[in-house]
């Protein structure tokens, strides 16, 4: 599953491997980066800077289908 915990991933190999565990294990993207971050033994913030724009819009997505975000964005009145 997860590479060796000495590996460096560029946003491309970080995507897919993300992308694997979520088909895999057959959970959602947000959960996939936990489960990742937690066979690495890393920090979950320590991602942020993997993610790609595909990727940032799979997790939102997966964030709204869980109300952990608003349904839609509203500009202030």
């Amino acid at each position: 599953m997860a590479e060796d915990k000495n590996t460096i991933h560029t946003p491309k190999t970080f995507s897919l491997e993300i992308e694997k565990i979520a088909f895999d294990k057959r959970c959602t993207h947000l959960e996939a980066i936990s489960i990742y971050c937690e066979q690495m033994g890393i920090e979950p913030v320590s991602t942020a800077k993997l993610l790609t724009k595909s990727l940032k819009e799979k997790v939102e997505a997966n964030a709204i289908d869980l109300n952990y975000l608003p349904k839609s964005a509203k500009l202030p009145m």
